[in-house]
């Protein structure tokens, strides 16, 4: 699966943080939530879908948890791109 994650925003400290962002899979793009416990690249990170993105998902045959996993994934190893301006080493802990 070739998922790939933009943050749009993230809010709260290195310790803890709400970010928001697209990802995209075969073209088609999707809004995320997710709350980051211990820095990205870091603990913990919980990513969350809207209901209609996940039906929508399930409708172009994606295994809904594959996908979040794949989200959750990337959001730890800071596979992702970020809005200009934002720069990883505030967020992530190398």
């Amino acid at each position: 699966m070739d998922l790939k994650v933009h943050i749009n925003n993230i809010h709260g400290s290195q310790m803890a943080a709400k970010i928001t962002g697209n990802f995209t899979i075969d073209n088609n793009e999707f809004r995320f939530t997710a709350i980051a416990f211990g820095r990205i690249g870091g603990q913990n990170v919980g990513a969350k879908l809207s209901d209609a993105t996940e039906k929508e998902l399930k409708k172009l045959g994606y295994d809904v948890d594959e996908v979040i996993d794949s989200l959750q994934r990337n959001l730890l190893q800071g596979d992702l791109t970020l809005p200009e301006g934002l720069k990883k080493e505030s967020f992530v802990d190398d």
